[in-house]
């Protein structure tokens, strides 16, 4: 989520209130990472049954109903998993970019690019996988405007204001989105072509090919087309995965595979952090952008897409499926991913994260550890109490009801 093109002057760098979700991965009740009830939300049985608001249908009644009603199903409690995901993933988002101030050291360079190998990958796969049946209901589709159009429109003109009060220039382009606001876009036009996907026999195959040889194409960054296809296979991916593949994920030698996956990774990131360009991370630039050659740019392309789902895996068996402390934080992402912005960008414009202690392993400690204490922070109820109104906007009057309410 990090990127040169649309970041303001003095940073280089990019990428979600809740309904009672009551299932994790093993039945699509999740929400993730960025806007929750609408982005990421799903509400399927482990059964892949569809409830009525989901766009099932609603059982006709009895004629004659029987005297005393049938107790109600108990609820059925919310999934800690997914929120634990989301809280991890959301956390990882600031740190990087945060530390972009320091890139100029190992240590900063190391860790910016193992987070960036696996956290946008991650989130767009579970965008994927959670959109399987958001065009199954007319509620769904209304969120399109609710929770990409309004936040995005309301999220580019406050950090034009942000911006123009730390005294740059006043710079509003809606079709070109500014930083963290790219992922907005990205994710409504990987939703807009999920039918598609959904009638295609190989669609992963066709999305990797599309992948690879969009890299011979300088694609534009407006209304996100770079990322759109840079990122496309993980979207189509997850679109295509199954509530089982999670679940096997929790096995016991799938976890010691993915620690061993992480440690490699984190390995390889030092080992290649001194001369290792940035821009082959951001899976949006072309082959001649990053001055590779044909060959050299598909064997970049592929390795990449390997390695974000071999990390992306990898994080998910290791994060706990039970209640921590930071579970509840993991429900209010939303607030954290698109209010973030605002403390890192004053903090850049103001030199703070340029301090010369900062320029070491200490610094990058202490930077990681504050951005965590950020994304608790913003991740907390009196946040979302604060914000909602704004980022949530519950725009019913705006559409027709269905026919027969």
């Amino acid at each position: 989520m990090s990127d040169t093109k649309h970041s303001p002057p003095t940073t280089t760098p990019q990428g979600p209130g809740d309904a009672d979700e009551a299932t994790g991965p093993a039945s699509t009740g999740a929400q993730w990472p960025l806007p929750e009830e609408a982005f990421w939300s799903e509400k399927t049985d482990p059964h892949g049954t569809t409830p009525p608001e989901a766009g099932g249908k609603e059982p006709e009644a009895d004629p004659e109903p029987e005297t005393s009603p049938e107790p109600e199903a108990p609820k059925r409690k919310r999934d800690p998993y997914l929120d634990n995901v989301k809280f991890v993933l959301i956390a990882f988002v600031i740190v990087g970019h945060s530390l972009v101030p320091t890139l100029n050291t190992d240590s900063a360079r190391s860790l910016y690019i193992f987070i960036y190998t696996f956290h946008m990958p991650l989130f767009v796969l579970i965008s994927g996988y959670l959109s399987r049946n958001f065009w199954n209901s007319n509620a769904k589709t209304n969120k399109l405007v609710d929770t990409f159009v309004v936040p995005y429109v309301i999220v580019e003109v406050g950090y034009a204001l942000v911006r123009l009060g730390l005294g740059q220039k006043w710079s509003l382009t809606i079709i070109d989105p500014a930083w963290i606001n790219w992922y907005l876009l990205a994710l409504l036009f990987w939703r807009l072509s999920t039918p598609v996907w959904k009638r295609m026999k190989h669609p992963i195959p066709v999305a990797i090919a599309i992948y690879l040889f969009a890299g011979f194409s300088q694609i534009s960054g407006d209304f996100s087309m770079d990322r759109f296809f840079g990122l496309m296979p993980f979207f189509v991916i997850g679109l295509v995965m199954q509530p089982e593949h999670f679940e096997l994920l929790d096995r016991r030698w799938i976890k010691i595979v993915s620690v061993f996956v992480v440690l490699g990774a984190a390995a390889v990131s030092i080992f290649i952090a001194p001369k290792a360009p940035l821009k082959p991370f951001y899976y949006k630039h072309s082959f001649q952008d990053m001055d590779l050659s044909w060959w050299m740019g598909l064997g970049v392309r592929a390795g990449l897409l390997i390695c974000g789902l071999a990390m992306s895996y990898a994080v998910l068996s290791l994060v706990p499926r039970r209640e921590t402390w930071f579970t509840d934080l993991g429900t209010r992402t939303l607030y954290c991913y698109l209010l973030h912005g605002i403390p890192v960008l004053i903090a850049k414009d103001q030199g703070w994260l340029e301090l010369p202690w900062l320029h070491g392993p200490l610094g990058v400690l202490a930077i990681s550890a504050s951005c965590f204490a950020l994304a608790i922070v913003l991740c907390l109820p009196e946040t979302r109490t604060l914000f909602k109104w704004v980022l949530e906007p519950r725009l019913t009057w705006l559409y027709r009801r269905p026919s027969g309410s």
